[in-house]
C-alpha cells in the first residue's frame, strides 16, 4: 500500500520588510513536525510558493532558539535537499495528500497573502474536509480563503496564530504589513492565544493551529489525531 502523504507549504519570501534583515520558514516549525510526521508514517513533500529553495529565518538557526530536532533536520540530507528543492504550486495534486500543513516564521505575511493558486489550493483541501495545519504566521494562509458563499472562511471558526503581543515582543509590529490576530479578528475569527511563546494549539473540525514555535509539536500531534479519529490512519 502507498504510504499516506502530508504536504508542507512554506513560504519562498527572504525580505523582513524594509528593516534590511533576511526572514524565511522558521526552522523549528518544519524541523519537528517533519519528524512528527515521518514516525507516524507520513511521506512528508514539501513545496514553497516559488518552489526550489526554501529562506530560512537566519534568527531560527541561531544557537538560542535551535532544538534538538532543528539540529537533526539541519544534518539531515534528505531533509535538507527537500528545502533545496522544494515542489512548486502548480505541480501540486490535492488527491495525492491527506493532510497539508503550513509553517510560519515571517515570511508568510507577505507571499501567502493574494496568491490565488495557494489560496485555490488550501480550498480544495477544506471542501474535501482534508486536515489544514497552520502555525505562526502560517496562519496568514487563512486570511484570503473564502467559504462557497463567498465569505471569510475563518468567520466563526476558532483559531489561533502568532499574537499581536508577541509580534511587539520580537518588535516586529512596525516592519509586519499588518498584525495577524488583529485581521483574523476583524475577519471574524474566533481567535485564542496562551501565554506568549508557550505552546497553544486550537483545534475547530478539521482546521488545526498553532500559535508559535512552541506549538510545533503539539500542533503536528493533533494533526494526526484527529485523522486516527476519523480512521484514516491505517
Amino acid at each position: 500500500m502507498e504510504r499516506k502523504k502530508i504536504l508542507f507549504i512554506t513560504t519562498s519570501h527572504s525580505d523582513f520588510g524594509s528593516s534590511g534583515m533576511k526572514t524565511g520558514v522558521w526552522l523549528e516549525e518544519v524541523a519537528t513536525p517533519y519528524y512528527i510526521f515521518k514516525e507516524a508514517g507520513f511521506k512528508v513533500e514539501i513545496a514553497s510558493i516559488l518552489g526550489s529553495k526554501i529562506p530560512i529565518d537566519p534568527i531560527s538557526e541561531t544557537k538560542e532558539w535551535q532544538t534538538a530536532d532543528t539540529i537533526k533536520f539541519k544534518n539531515d540530507r534528505v531533509a535538507m535537499e527537500q528545502l533545496q528543492k522544494s515542489l512548486k504550486l502548480d505541480e501540486l495534486d490535492v488527491n495525492q495528500y491527506l493532510q497539508v500543513y503550513l509553517p510560519g516564521g515571517h515570511g508568510p505575511m507577505w507571499d501567502f497573502i493574494g496568491n490565488e493558486l495557494l489560496t485555490k489550493i488550501l480550498y480544495e483541501f477544506y471542501r474535501r474536509g482534508k486536515v489544514i495545519g497552520a502555525i505562526c504566521h502560517g496562519v496568514a494562509a487563512l486570511v484570503d480563503l473564502q467559504n462557497s458563499k463567498g465569505r471569510a472562511l475563518v468567520k466563526g471558526k476558532n483559531l489561533t496564530a502568532f499574537s499581536d503581543d508577541e509580534e511587539n515582543a520580537v518588535n516586529a509590529q512596525e516592519i509586519v504589513p499588518f498584525l495577524l490576530e488583529t485581521r483574523l479578528r476583524e475577519l471574524g475569527a474566533l481567535y485564542s492565544k496562551g501565554d506568549n511563546f508557550s505552546s497553544h494549539v486550537v483545534i475547530d473540525n478539521h482546521l488545526v493551529t498553532g500559535q508559535n514555535p512552541a506549538s510545533s509539536k503539539a500542533t503536528a500531534e493533533a494533526m494526526i489525531a484527529f485523522d486516527k479519529k476519523r480512521n484514516l490512519m491505517t
